[in-house]
């Protein structure tokens, strides 16, 4: 990718639908959110049924009820439209347009009773990701976002109404605050041999996980977020959220992609100079 590759008027050039449409799509989004927003909290905190998934990840009877009334919805309001969702898998629409459906990202946070959790949709349209949300009713927040019409966040405190958020101008790695996730699994992937090095290096570094980490690149209160063992629901809307503030996205080849199982996002100015340094040992 070069320059050109990013920023708010890029973003707005992947459109693929009127702007009608795609305030549609997001409104619709927005009260999918609103549902699965009153089911998370009525079980947060409170005893829960709680599953071991194959891959050793964990399932709750809230991610299962949200999940499935999300794609109730969906099938009935835009039947041709597909599915992808982390608990009940992929179905097939009649067109291109598809939605993601992350029922509560930071699975592991909610069942501790930790209130960095949330719904994440998106809907992409011809291969283009179109509209993301991120919801976290426990902290009464929400990152939205619709291409050409940039990144929002209602619910913060001291504010009125919507905001609208930017990625940060920081343009240099000692004035950077570095986000993570697995420390652990960033290092035992053999990604990333450089993350200690530039750990030293930046001004801050935390381990925010989930989408709080992609949350915080958007807002412009961090530069960076890197993270591994994602999947393309955890992913897609945090994609349209950060592109449409001005950041980047890409896996760690440099590639724009959201189905490699990694991830690093950034305010964009900083992101070849992050690539090339947690490449290098």
């Amino acid at each position: 990718m070069t320059e050109a590759d990013y920023g708010i008027v890029w973003s707005a050039s992947r459109a693929r639908a009127s702007a009608d449409q795609l305030a549609e799509w997001q409104g619709f989004a927005q009260a999918l959110c609103d549902a699965a927003d009153s089911i998370s909290l009525q079980h947060f905190r409170r005893e829960l049924d709680i599953q071991a998934k194959p891959d050793r990840t964990f399932v709750t009877v809230a991610d299962q009820s949200i999940e499935r009334l999300i794609r109730e919805r969906i099938r009935s309001r835009y039947p041709g439209h597909g599915l992808v969702g982390e608990e009940y898998g992929e179905e097939a629409g009649e067109g291109t347009a598809r939605w993601y459906i992350d029922p509560i990202d930071g699975t592991h946070n909610y069942i501790r009773g930790v209130p960095l959790f949330g719904t994440l949709l998106a809907l992409e349209v011809d291969g283009e990701l179109q509209v993301g949300v991120m919801s976290a009713p426990a902290l009464r927040e929400r990152w939205y976002a619709a291409r050409g019409s940039g990144s929002w966040a209602v619910g913060s405190a001291g504010a009125e109404g919507p905001r609208r958020i930017c990625a940060s101008r920081v343009a240099a790695i000692t004035d950077a605050h570095l986000l993570y996730g697995s420390i652990t699994e960033l290092e035992e992937s053999g990604r990333v041999p450089g993350l200690r090095g530039l750990m030293g290096e930046v001004w801050r570094e935390r381990g925010f996980g989930d989408f709080w980490g992609y949350a915080l690149v958007a807002e412009g209160a961090a530069e960076a977020m890197v993270e591994i063992g994602v999947k393309t629901w955890d992913l897609a809307a945090p994609t349209v959220i950060i592109e449409e503030a001005g950041g980047r996205l890409t896996d760690l080849a440099g590639d724009r992609r959201i189905d490699g199982g990694e991830m690093l996002a950034s305010n964009g100015l900083l992101h070849g100079t992050l690539l090339a340094r947690l490449r290098t040992a």
